[in-house]
């Protein structure tokens, strides 16, 4: 009887242990899967530009930095035959402004926007979608455009390594990977 005892206590040691393993080794999982991931540690590092124009506009792009790493762009790298890009890296790049604006003669609301492009040989179609929070562009829909502006295609007058936004005080926003080069202009309404 006291064997049986014994093994009885034993087993249900056993179990309770097993249960509290299994339970930590859940929890454990859980608080992993809501750790904040370290963006910076990706290929594609986040950068953030900000800039407040002469005419008081704030103006900031949130976006992932891609490296051409000796590829081709518009081969190795991200579709240039007239398809939807991200324009960037990981999340869809963010392009907001903290009041109403004209770019290139449109006006468009202050907000915060997806921004997207096509480069279509001599052109680029700057597209700004109303739908910010999304991942790269393969739910991109295109009822949810705000805006779409031309602007001509340049070539850069130095290779930029990595894709590079920058803002001039005077509003105007420049792109800048590889040898490519798109430029459009936010004003006030």
């Amino acid at each position: 009887m006291k064997k049986l005892f014994a093994i009885a206590l034993f087993s249900a040691a056993c179990l309770f242990q097993y249960q509290a393993q299994a339970q930590d080794s859940s929890m454990t999982e859980k608080t992993d899967t809501k750790m904040p991931e370290d963006k910076s540690k990706r290929p594609s590092p986040p950068a953030v530009v900000t800039q407040k124009t002469d005419e008081g506009i704030t103006i900031t792009i949130n976006y992932s930095q891609p490296s051409v790493k000796g590829r081709t762009i518009g081969k190795d790298l991200e579709p240039m035959d007239g398809k939807v890009w991200r324009t960037g890296a990981n999340e869809a790049t963010t392009f907001t402004v903290d009041k109403d604006v004209n770019i290139e003669g449109k006006n468009l609301a202050s907000g915060t926007y997806s921004l997207f492009t096509i480069h279509s040989g001599n052109e680029w179609t700057i597209i700004f979608n109303k739908v910010a929070n999304q991942w790269g562009a393969f739910k991109y829909d295109s009822t949810q455009d705000a805006l779409r502006v031309n602007v001509p295609s340049e070539k850069a007058d130095s290779f930029s390594e990595k894709m590079t936004f920058s803002i001039d005080d005077d509003g105007t926003v420049d792109l800048l990977w590889g040898d490519l080069q798109a430029e459009f202009n936010v004003g006030a309404e």
